[in-house]
């Protein structure tokens, strides 16, 4: 990972957790051949760690293959609720969790 490549490391995200994709906005450009140009994703692999979903992959640049950041990216189910993670030097880090109910309890009123 090579803190040279991005404008922030880490940087807050709230709650924008990506499965997939690069934040380019915090992409300055490849500390290694000097270069602004697209980022790929590579290695990418998946694992299933009882009920937790876990994506992995490397943004790399295009030109020269240097390795910008590794994404990690986390799904599970806890209780009545989807919790989703994000840490990866170029995306940030972000958290994230959504009722499976069609109202979420924590959303809704007291009726008192």
């Amino acid at each position: 990972m090579c803190n040279g490549c991005v404008h922030k490391e880490y940087p807050d995200r709230g709650n924008t957790c990506l499965e997939s994709g690069s934040y380019l906005m915090n992409y300055l450009g490849c500390a290694n051949c000097h270069q602004r140009d697209f980022v790929l994703i590579s290695n990418k692999a998946t694992e299933d760690d009882d009920g937790e979903e876990i994506v992995t992959y490397d943004h790399v640049c295009k030109n020269c293959d240097h390795v910008i950041a590794r994404h990690e990216y986390t799904f599970s189910v806890v209780d009545e609720y989807q919790e989703y993670t994000m840490l990866c030097m170029l995306c940030g880090k972000a958290e994230d969790s959504i009722s499976v109910l069609p109202d979420d309890p924590r959303q809704s009123a007291p009726l008192f």
